[in-house]
């Protein structure tokens, strides 16, 4: 973005949209008063890039590398979106998850004064308008938005959540282009009931139990009525890391009305959906042939379990919705999901609830069930132990195991022991990275199920189509889109996702293919083009 006429040269350097530090030009240093304010090297984008990475790359700890991106972000937004356009793979882990875990938990102690979003407490009912005409942009287009209740797998963070839009939406950026201008991360502060953070001095949020009263549906209320008034109903207004009593509610109450989806719900079963779709290469098993098992039964796996029943109706027409629910298992802290608990169960959890026998384990339920693809979204670690995973070996050529809890403290296994345990026979998947495993003379890629695959995509055909809705059908293209992409050469290698490296153009051909389907549905808010993808392309940011 060229600098503004009225700007002195001091405010540019301190406008991170407008500063590009060295790569001013010497004509631009004349024009923009920049003169000596600067050392008299130009160096061109590809050397400052270079520079930028070998100061991130002297930081010792994840977290200050984390802090360096941010204080770049804080300094030349171009340079920090280059840096994560061009570096994705080594970026990836530190903008978001693993590291972000820990910028949230240290949110508070890290905080830098830049502004880099809104924070909206319950005692802003009746004024959420103002705040958001407090924001200096008016042309927003993608907002993330937390109450902070399930962070990752961390628990009620409050507003030290506020990490987590923030990285979203660096994502919806980097990985598919969103310009940054159009996003926008939000708070919803109504407390915190975790009272080491309560007691913490320096936290920055309210300091109040979370506000389970009427005003917490009053405040999320009008948040969405003013967004959607103020932006216009082609918003894409995203759920983020809600607990699971409200996400599901509050998803069902405003996916008619608003453009808005949940990706802890919907963007999770849609990459996890996509990386199943690839991994019928490999195991020659279609999914309405497979028998699955969760361990896990929050907003993440039921939500992934939903939209797999969905597909299964898709793939084999036959068969309803609820002969494809049979097919899956939820395994929960209580055990096996079964009808003899149905008084005692969440309402998302009923259409899991099967007639049968109960069972007090994982490994139990394995030997009941007999499944062939095991999901991991309970955020406990080892959960898939020796046992587990030799269990499924044994019953199963090529069984599918997805370890996706993050951060990767939280991982049921790592890609290591699942390989090991099953002698290199299971098809892996985890929510975080880790390292290719060598396994005698041969080498796997652990594929990473990471949500960035889906929702920049996603975010970019609503916004390039200025789409009004985000139905789940989205999420079943996202995923087809998104397996289509996986190579001969990364199945070779054990991984049902694309690189990180190809990100971009991934996301590009699901922002077509979700764009398309949206005008096909009569969501969309820009006339037919020839090309959906060249429309897309069109309106994508390369910083």
């Amino acid at each position: 973005m060229a600098p503004a006429q009225n700007n002195t040269g001091f405010n540019v350097m301190h406008t991170p949209s407008l500063n590009k530090g060295l790569e001013f030009t010497e004509d631009e240093r004349a024009e923009h008063g920049l003169r000596g304010l600067l050392p008299p090297a130009v160096w061109s984008s590809e050397l400052l890039l270079e520079h930028a990475m070998a100061q991130l790359r002297s930081k010792a700890t994840p977290i200050e590398k984390y802090i360096y991106m941010q204080s770049m972000q804080d300094r030349n937004e171009q340079l920090y979106y280059r840096m994560l356009a061009h570096h994705t793979h080594e970026l990836m882990p530190i903008v978001y998850t693993p590291t972000v875990g820990q910028a949230c938990t240290d949110f508070s102690h890290i905080y830098r004064q830049t502004p880099r979003g809104l924070y909206i407490t319950i005692n802003d009912l009746g004024h959420v308008r103002e705040i958001l005409d407090n924001w200096p942009e008016q042309d927003i287009r993608a907002i993330v938005f937390t109450d902070g209740e399930r962070i990752l797998g961390l628990g009620d963070l409050g507003i030290n959540g506020m990490g987590i839009p923030i990285g979203k939406l660096a994502l919806y950026t980097a990985c598919a282009g969103v310009h940054p201008k159009y996003c926008l991360p939000v708070t919803l502060d109504v407390g915190t009931n975790t009272q080491s953070i309560l007691d913490d001095p320096f936290y920055m949020g309210l300091r109040q139990k979370r506000d389970r009263s009427e005003n917490y549906d009053a405040l999320v209320d009008e948040f969405m009525t003013e967004a959607k008034a103020k932006y216009g109903p082609q918003v894409l207004l995203q759920f983020e890391d809600f607990g699971n009593t409200n996400a599901f509610r509050l998803l069902h109450k405003y996916q008619e009305s608003h453009c808005t989806f949940n990706d802890d719900i919907q963007g999770t079963a849609s990459v996890v959906l996509g990386g199943l779709f690839a991994a019928e290469a490999i195991t020659q098993k279609r999914l309405a042939e497979h028998t699955f098992v969760f361990m896990g039964a929050g907003e993440a796996g039921t939500g992934i379990a939903d939209l797999i029943a969905m597909a299964i109706t898709k793939e084999d027409p036959e068969k309803s919705i609820e002969d494809a629910r049979r097919q899956i298992y939820l395994v929960d802290s209580k055990g096996l999901v079964v009808a003899e608990r149905t008084a005692e169960l969440q309402h998302h959890k009923l259409h899991y609830a099967h007639d049968v026998p109960p069972a007090a384990t994982l490994l139990e339920t394995i030997d009941r069930v007999r499944p062939s693809v095991l999901i991991g979204v309970c955020t406990i670690a080892k959960t898939f132990n020796q046992e587990v995973c030799e269990r499924m070996a044994t019953l199963n050529e090529r069984p599918v195991i997805f370890a996706l809890s993050n951060p990767t403290s939280k991982a049921e296994c790592t890609a290591e022991e699942a390989y090991t345990w099953t002698n290199g026979q299971c098809v892996f998947a985890s929510g975080s990275p880790f390292d290719p495993v060598t396994l005698g003379e041969r080498r796997f890629v652990p594929g990473q199920g990471n949500n960035a695959y889906v929702f920049p995509g996603i975010g970019l055909g609503v916004v390039a189509a200025g789409l009004t809705r985000v139905d789940d059908t989205i999420m079943l293209v996202a995923a087809r889109t998104l397996a289509d992409h996986v190579t001969e050469e990364d199945l070779a290698t054990g991984s049902v996702y694309p690189p990180l490296s190809k990100i971009r153009e991934v996301s590009l051909y699901i922002a077509a293919a979700v764009a398309e389907y949206g005008f096909k549905q009569g969501f969309a808010t820009v006339p037919e083009p020839e090309s959906w993808t060249a429309l897309c392309q069109e309106a994508m940011y390369t910083p």
